[in-house]
Protein backbone atom coordinates (compact mmCIF):
# COMPACT_ATOMS: atom_id res chain seq x y z
CA UNK A 1 0.00 0.00 0.00
CA UNK A 2 1.48 2.93 -1.02
CA UNK A 3 1.12 6.04 1.42
CA UNK A 4 0.83 9.57 0.01
CA UNK A 5 4.09 11.49 1.26
CA UNK A 6 2.48 14.73 2.63
CA UNK A 7 0.34 12.01 5.25
CA UNK A 8 4.30 10.41 5.74
CA UNK A 9 5.54 14.23 5.89
CA UNK A 10 2.62 15.66 8.41
CA UNK A 11 2.63 12.29 10.60
CA UNK A 12 6.92 12.93 11.17
CA UNK A 13 6.21 16.09 12.17
CA UNK A 14 3.42 15.42 14.66
CA UNK A 15 5.94 12.76 16.20
CA UNK A 16 8.70 15.07 16.21
CA UNK A 17 6.66 17.47 17.76
CA UNK A 18 5.53 14.90 20.53
CA UNK A 19 8.88 13.76 21.20
CA UNK A 20 10.06 17.61 21.68
CA UNK A 21 7.02 17.92 24.37
CA UNK A 22 8.13 14.58 25.96
CA UNK A 23 11.71 15.56 25.80
CA UNK A 24 10.11 18.95 27.57
CA UNK A 25 8.39 17.18 30.12
CA UNK A 26 11.54 15.34 31.50
CA UNK A 27 12.36 16.66 35.05
CA UNK A 28 15.45 15.54 37.54
CA UNK A 29 15.22 16.29 40.57
CA UNK A 30 17.52 16.39 43.07
CA UNK A 31 18.20 16.01 46.97
CA UNK A 32 20.71 16.23 49.30
CA UNK A 33 22.05 13.28 51.75
CA UNK A 34 19.59 13.05 54.66
CA UNK A 35 15.89 11.68 55.66
CA UNK A 36 14.41 15.64 54.84
CA UNK A 37 16.02 16.19 51.69
CA UNK A 38 15.13 12.45 50.45
CA UNK A 39 11.64 13.23 51.68
CA UNK A 40 11.56 16.06 49.11
CA UNK A 41 12.97 14.84 46.50
CA UNK A 42 10.70 11.62 46.68
CA UNK A 43 7.56 13.90 47.09
CA UNK A 44 8.48 16.00 44.44
CA UNK A 45 8.89 13.08 42.45
CA UNK A 46 5.88 11.46 43.27
CA UNK A 47 3.91 14.35 42.95
CA UNK A 48 5.06 15.57 39.47
CA UNK A 49 4.62 11.98 38.00
CA UNK A 50 1.02 11.61 38.92
CA UNK A 51 0.74 15.24 36.44
CA UNK A 52 2.26 13.74 34.06
CA UNK A 53 6.14 14.63 33.64
CA UNK A 54 8.81 12.18 32.97
CA UNK A 55 11.00 12.17 36.54
CA UNK A 56 14.60 11.26 37.18
CA UNK A 57 15.51 11.44 40.57
CA UNK A 58 19.47 12.26 42.12
CA UNK A 59 19.48 12.63 45.86
CA UNK A 60 21.44 11.26 48.35
CA UNK A 61 24.61 14.01 47.72
CA UNK A 62 26.24 16.54 49.33
CA UNK A 63 24.93 20.49 49.83
CA UNK A 64 27.90 21.67 47.74
CA UNK A 65 27.19 18.60 44.52
CA UNK A 66 23.77 19.37 44.12
CA UNK A 67 23.70 22.34 44.15
CA UNK A 68 27.12 22.93 41.51
CA UNK A 69 24.72 20.18 39.25
CA UNK A 70 21.91 22.62 39.32
CA UNK A 71 24.00 25.26 38.13
CA UNK A 72 25.24 23.16 35.43
CA UNK A 73 22.07 22.09 34.16
CA UNK A 74 22.24 18.85 35.68
CA UNK A 75 19.76 18.82 37.86
CA UNK A 76 16.13 20.85 37.07
CA UNK A 77 15.01 21.66 41.10
CA UNK A 78 15.60 20.70 44.50
CA UNK A 79 14.73 22.25 47.81
CA UNK A 80 17.18 24.63 49.47
CA UNK A 81 17.14 26.31 52.55
CA UNK A 82 17.47 29.84 52.19
CA UNK A 83 20.23 30.67 54.61
CA UNK A 84 22.31 27.88 53.17
CA UNK A 85 22.11 29.86 49.43
CA UNK A 86 22.68 33.20 51.64
CA UNK A 87 25.95 32.27 53.62
CA UNK A 88 27.61 28.89 52.17
CA UNK A 89 26.82 29.73 48.26
CA UNK A 90 26.41 33.77 48.24
CA UNK A 91 29.22 34.33 51.02
CA UNK A 92 27.00 37.13 52.66
CA UNK A 93 27.45 37.63 55.70
CA UNK A 94 25.04 39.94 56.97
CA UNK A 95 22.48 38.99 59.88
CA UNK A 96 18.99 39.68 57.81
CA UNK A 97 16.00 38.73 59.09
CA UNK A 98 13.94 36.06 57.55
CA UNK A 99 11.77 37.54 54.56
CA UNK A 100 14.82 39.79 54.00
CA UNK A 101 16.93 36.52 53.25
CA UNK A 102 14.63 35.31 50.75
CA UNK A 103 14.27 38.44 49.05
CA UNK A 104 18.35 38.34 48.84
CA UNK A 105 19.09 34.86 47.63
CA UNK A 106 16.12 35.41 45.03
CA UNK A 107 17.68 38.08 43.70
CA UNK A 108 21.37 36.80 43.55
CA UNK A 109 20.05 33.07 42.50
CA UNK A 110 18.27 35.00 39.89
CA UNK A 111 21.41 35.89 38.31
CA UNK A 112 22.80 32.51 38.04
CA UNK A 113 19.59 31.52 36.39
CA UNK A 114 17.76 30.07 39.51
CA UNK A 115 14.23 30.66 40.29
CA UNK A 116 13.32 30.44 43.82
CA UNK A 117 9.92 29.53 43.93
CA UNK A 118 7.43 30.56 47.52
CA UNK A 119 9.37 29.64 50.92
CA UNK A 120 7.88 26.91 53.38
CA UNK A 121 6.76 27.54 56.79
CA UNK A 122 9.55 24.93 57.52
CA UNK A 123 12.58 26.36 59.20
CA UNK A 124 15.11 23.83 59.07
CA UNK A 125 17.81 25.78 61.10
CA UNK A 126 20.88 24.87 63.30
CA UNK A 127 19.39 24.47 66.88
CA UNK A 128 20.81 23.37 70.51
CA UNK A 129 19.11 20.89 72.32
CA UNK A 130 19.14 19.20 75.67
CA UNK A 131 17.00 16.30 77.47
CA UNK A 132 14.22 17.77 78.98
CA UNK A 133 14.16 16.44 82.29
CA UNK A 134 18.23 18.02 82.32
CA UNK A 135 17.28 21.10 80.96
CA UNK A 136 15.12 21.73 83.71
CA UNK A 137 17.09 20.74 86.21
CA UNK A 138 19.38 23.27 85.80
CA UNK A 139 17.14 25.59 84.79
CA UNK A 140 18.20 26.41 80.96
CA UNK A 141 15.74 27.12 78.61
CA UNK A 142 17.74 29.56 76.20
CA UNK A 143 21.18 29.64 74.75
CA UNK A 144 21.69 33.18 76.96
CA UNK A 145 20.87 30.62 79.67
CA UNK A 146 23.51 28.06 78.81
CA UNK A 147 26.29 30.74 78.25
CA UNK A 148 25.32 31.39 81.75
CA UNK A 149 25.93 28.13 83.04
CA UNK A 150 28.81 27.45 81.21
CA UNK A 151 30.07 30.76 82.45
CA UNK A 152 29.27 29.56 85.49
CA UNK A 153 31.21 26.77 86.20
CA UNK A 154 28.84 24.40 84.80
CA UNK A 155 30.75 21.08 83.31
CA UNK A 156 28.70 20.56 80.27
CA UNK A 157 29.60 18.48 76.90
CA UNK A 158 28.74 19.57 73.38
CA UNK A 159 27.91 17.03 70.37
CA UNK A 160 28.21 18.21 66.74
CA UNK A 161 29.31 17.28 63.35
CA UNK A 162 32.64 18.44 62.40
CA UNK A 163 30.82 20.82 59.52
CA UNK A 164 29.10 22.84 62.58
CA UNK A 165 32.63 23.20 64.01
CA UNK A 166 33.93 25.53 61.06
CA UNK A 167 31.08 27.31 60.03
CA UNK A 168 30.88 30.66 59.66
CA UNK A 169 27.77 30.19 61.07
CA UNK A 170 29.33 27.58 63.50
CA UNK A 171 30.09 27.00 66.90
CA UNK A 172 32.86 29.92 67.28
CA UNK A 173 30.70 32.76 66.09
CA UNK A 174 27.85 31.39 68.39
CA UNK A 175 30.64 31.28 71.03
CA UNK A 176 31.24 35.02 70.25
CA UNK A 177 27.71 36.27 69.76
CA UNK A 178 26.21 34.73 73.28
CA UNK A 179 30.08 35.33 75.29
CA UNK A 180 31.18 31.76 76.54
CA UNK A 181 33.33 29.31 75.35
CA UNK A 182 32.78 24.91 76.01
CA UNK A 183 36.19 23.99 76.86
CA UNK A 184 37.95 22.22 74.09
CA UNK A 185 37.81 18.73 75.61
CA UNK A 186 34.15 19.56 76.04
CA UNK A 187 33.53 19.36 72.28
CA UNK A 188 32.43 16.02 70.91
CA UNK A 189 32.85 16.00 67.10
CA UNK A 190 30.83 12.80 65.51
CA UNK A 191 28.44 12.74 62.14
CA UNK A 192 25.31 14.32 62.72
CA UNK A 193 22.58 11.51 62.92
CA UNK A 194 25.40 9.90 65.67
CA UNK A 195 24.52 13.51 67.81
CA UNK A 196 20.81 12.16 68.89
CA UNK A 197 21.83 9.39 69.89
CA UNK A 198 24.42 10.40 72.30
CA UNK A 199 22.21 12.95 73.91
CA UNK A 200 19.60 10.49 74.30
CA UNK A 201 21.64 8.21 75.85
CA UNK A 202 23.41 11.25 78.09
CA UNK A 203 27.00 11.08 76.20
CA UNK A 204 26.97 14.59 75.73
CA UNK A 205 24.59 17.15 77.85
CA UNK A 206 23.69 20.03 74.84
CA UNK A 207 23.68 18.55 70.61
CA UNK A 208 23.50 20.45 67.78
CA UNK A 209 20.11 19.49 65.72
CA UNK A 210 18.14 20.02 63.24
CA UNK A 211 14.69 22.22 64.02
CA UNK A 212 12.67 20.04 61.98
CA UNK A 213 13.78 16.61 62.88
CA UNK A 214 11.36 14.11 64.34
CA UNK A 215 14.02 12.50 67.00
CA UNK A 216 13.59 15.92 68.47
CA UNK A 217 9.93 14.97 69.89
CA UNK A 218 10.56 11.36 69.98
CA UNK A 219 13.75 11.48 72.20
CA UNK A 220 11.86 14.74 74.82
CA UNK A 221 14.54 17.00 73.75
CA UNK A 222 13.99 20.30 74.32
CA UNK A 223 15.50 23.41 71.56
CA UNK A 224 16.69 26.20 73.22
CA UNK A 225 15.79 29.33 72.34
CA UNK A 226 18.00 31.23 70.41
CA UNK A 227 17.28 34.45 72.11
CA UNK A 228 19.98 36.83 70.22
CA UNK A 229 18.68 35.68 66.96
CA UNK A 230 22.31 34.15 65.89
CA UNK A 231 21.28 31.44 63.58
CA UNK A 232 20.06 32.65 60.25
CA UNK A 233 17.03 31.57 58.67
CA UNK A 234 16.27 28.32 56.82
CA UNK A 235 13.09 28.30 54.95
CA UNK A 236 12.62 25.09 52.80
CA UNK A 237 12.14 26.08 49.37
CA UNK A 238 11.63 24.66 45.64
CA UNK A 239 14.31 25.99 43.53
CA UNK A 240 14.49 25.76 39.55
CA UNK A 241 16.34 26.64 37.04
CA UNK A 242 14.75 29.30 34.76
CA UNK A 243 15.52 26.98 31.65
CA UNK A 244 13.23 24.36 32.53
CA UNK A 245 10.57 26.39 34.71
CA UNK A 246 10.72 28.35 30.76
CA UNK A 247 9.75 25.35 29.14
CA UNK A 248 7.67 23.80 31.49
CA UNK A 249 5.72 26.55 33.74
CA UNK A 250 2.96 24.90 35.22
CA UNK A 251 6.00 23.44 37.02
CA UNK A 252 5.68 27.03 39.74
CA UNK A 253 1.98 26.21 40.80
CA UNK A 254 2.94 22.52 41.51
CA UNK A 255 5.69 22.82 44.08
CA UNK A 256 4.27 25.66 45.54
CA UNK A 257 1.01 24.20 46.12
CA UNK A 258 3.42 21.60 47.96
CA UNK A 259 5.51 24.28 49.49
CA UNK A 260 2.20 25.92 51.30
CA UNK A 261 1.71 22.32 53.04
CA UNK A 262 4.73 22.33 54.87
CA UNK A 263 6.07 23.63 57.94
CA UNK A 264 8.06 22.98 61.30
CA UNK A 265 5.38 20.36 62.78
CA UNK A 266 4.23 18.97 59.79
CA UNK A 267 8.36 18.53 58.44
CA UNK A 268 9.29 16.72 62.60
CA UNK A 269 6.14 14.47 62.03
CA UNK A 270 7.37 13.47 58.37
CA UNK A 271 10.94 12.66 59.29
CA UNK A 272 10.10 11.26 62.24
CA UNK A 273 8.00 8.41 60.22
CA UNK A 274 11.45 7.77 58.55
CA UNK A 275 13.92 8.21 61.34
CA UNK A 276 12.01 6.59 64.24
CA UNK A 277 9.20 4.70 63.46
CA UNK A 278 11.25 3.14 60.45
CA UNK A 279 8.72 3.82 57.60
CA UNK A 280 10.04 3.96 53.94
CA UNK A 281 10.65 7.13 52.25
CA UNK A 282 8.55 6.28 49.33
CA UNK A 283 5.67 5.30 51.34
CA UNK A 284 5.79 8.57 53.79
CA UNK A 285 6.18 10.34 50.74
CA UNK A 286 3.17 9.00 48.93
CA UNK A 287 1.01 8.93 52.55
CA UNK A 288 1.45 13.09 52.94
CA UNK A 289 0.76 13.74 48.95
CA UNK A 290 -2.25 11.49 49.57
CA UNK A 291 -3.51 12.68 52.83
CA UNK A 292 -3.31 16.48 51.47
CA UNK A 293 -5.36 15.88 48.40
CA UNK A 294 -2.06 16.59 46.04
CA UNK A 295 -1.97 13.70 44.13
Amino acid sequence: MKMNRHWIFAAGLVAATIATAAMAQDIVVGGKDFTEQQLMAQMTAQLLKAKGFTVDVKSGMGSAVVRQAQENGQIDVYWEYTGTSLITYNKIKDRLSAADTYTKVKALDAAKGLVWLNPSKANNTYALAMNQDEAKKLGIASLSDLAKAVKGGKNLTFGCNAEFYARPDGLKPLEAAYGFEFPRANVKRMDSGIVYQALKDKQVDVGLVFATDGRIPAFHFVVLKDDKGFFPAYALTPVIRKATLDKNPKLAEILNALSAKLNDATMARLNASVDVDKKSIESVAHGFLTEQHLI
